[in-house]
This record gives C-alpha cells, sequence and structure tokens, in this order.
C-alpha cells in the first residue's frame, strides 16, 4: 500500500501543476485548488487521498492474482512506465495501443502466439532451412511483433484493471476496458473528463518527475499484494505439508 505519501514530495515532483485554465474541464472542478498566472493547480490532498484509495484496491487486485495492464504512449511516460511495470511483473502498452487489445483479445494472443512459434521455429532447426528472403521476412514479422506486443507476453488473460497515463490520449484503451467492466485507474489532469475513470488520481501527467512519483506509490503497492500472495501461497503449502504428515503419522499407529 502507498505509505507516508508526503504532500511536500508531490510539491516538489510538480504533481500540483495543471493545464492553462483556457484548456480545463469543468469536471475536474472539485480536484482544483486555485489558479496561478492562468495555470490551474491540483489540490494535491485530495491527490494524497486518491493515490491511497487506488493502491489499495490495486494492491488487492494484485493479491488475487490478476494482471494490471499499465498504459501510457506519450513520450515522457513510455520508459518511467516500462521500467515500474517490469519491475513488478506486470504487462504494458508504451508503443501504439493494438485495437481491439482488450475487445478482441483472442486476435491479439494468437498474434502473440506467433511470436513464440518463431522462436520454437529458431530453437528445433527449422528456421535455418528456410531461404535468406524467407528468413529476413520472418525476422522482422517477429521485430514487429515484439515492439508492439511483447510487453504483454505473460499476459494470458484479460487484466484485472488497467492503469492510464494521460486518458485523452489513451481513449481507445478505455473506451475498450469501459466496454468489458475493466476497472480503470488513471492519472487525470485538469484538461480531462475524469467520469469515464473509477479510480481518478487528479496529477499531472505532462512531467516525467510527476509521473515517476505517482507511479511509484500505486507499484511499491502492487509489490505488496504480490509479496502478501506469495507468502499466503507459501504458508497454505507448509500447512498442507503438515496435515499429511499428521495423516501419515495417523495411519502408521492405526497399524
Amino acid at each position: 500500500m502507498a505509505k507516508n505519501i508526503e504532500i511536500q514530495d508531490l510539491l516538489d515532483s510538480g504533481v500540483h501543476f495543471g493545464h492553462l485554465t483556457r484548456k480545463w474541464d469543468p469536471n475536474m472542478a472539485p480536484y482544483i485548488y486555485t489558479e496561478r498566472n492562468g495555470v490551474h493547480i491540483i489540490d494535491l490532498y485530495k491527490t494524497a487521498a486518491k493515490i491511497e484509495d487506488a493502491s489499495k484496491a490495486l494492491k488487492k487486485i494484485a493479491n488475487s492474482g490478476r494482471k494490471i495492464l499499465f498504459v501510457a504512449t506519450k513520450k515522457q511516460a513510455k520508459d518511467i512506465v516500462a521500467d515500474k511495470a517490469k519491475a513488478v511483473n506486470m504487462p504494458y502498452i508504451t508503443e501504439r495501443w493494438p485495437g481491439g487489445m482488450l475487445t478482441n483479445f483472442i486476435t491479439i494472443r494468437k498474434a502473440v502466439k506467433k511470436m513464440a512459434a518463431i522462436d520454437r521455429m529458431k530453437q528445433d532447426g527449422s528456421f535455418d532451412a528456410l531461404s535468406k528472403r524467407e528468413k529476413l521476412q520472418i525476422n522482422r514479422q517477429r521485430e514487429k511483433l515484439d515492439k508492439n506486443l511483447g510487453s504483454i507476453a505473460d499476459m494470458t488473460r484479460l487484466p484485472g484493471a488497467i492503469f492510464v497515463i494521460d486518458i485523452k490520449k489513451e481513449h481507445i484503451a478505455i473506451a475498450e476496458a469501459q466496454k468489458l467492466n475493466i476497472p480503470i485507474f488513471a492519472m487525470v489532469d485538469t484538461n480531462s473528463d475524469p467520469r469515464p475513470i473509477d479510480f481518478v488520481i487528479p496529477a499531472n501527467d505532462d512531467a516525467s518527475k510527476s509521473i515517476d512519483k505517482v507511479l511509484g506509490y500505486v507499484t511499491d503497492a502492487i509489490a505488496e499484494g504480490l509479496t502478501e500472495r506469495k507468502a499466503d501461497k507459501e504458508k497454505a503449502k507448509t500447512e498442507s505439508k503438515t496435515e499429511d504428515e499428521v495423516t501419515t503419522e495417523e495411519v502408521v499407529d492405526k497399524k
């Protein structure tokens, strides 16, 4: 769970900076503290509370064993999201949102399996039997698939939630998640409509420091959920082993 969310840390990371007042979405009014030099300032106390709410929910999803898909294709967020998602072994999309990624998931899985099939060809030697031109075509296909879908190779079923940076840019992902009733978590800036989002984190979604700070809190919560899940599994395994040993002893005693 997000621990010790310090307002000063959020402030230092520029999480409070919104967009120009003329570009605002009125539905973000509850999260705006004031206006300064023509720029909206986000209420960081509300941001901290929303990070806490989102972290609790994400921790629970991670603990259940479901995946959380991170989505961020804007330049200043891509590398941060990739690093943070990898750290907690979660899938992510940072290149281009493949249309139907969620609503046509079966087709997407087929493309991922195609990557695996090409890898098997290279391992079993059948790839070597192909012509130079065929090898080139297959390698190009593999590179393209890996670039767009490599980060979701381990996502064998629909995610338990999606986490989005910049909901205006990733509107297709949000529409697909809504259609399938997949919970949506997002950093929402003052120029966006927060109503489609289940867990709104009002924050500057343009600055890399702000994105890094908020994602740090939520991925820490996810890591905590995964750690607890692992501990619960080990505990259950130990208890099961103990029960088996007791049963064996009882059988021996009866003999």
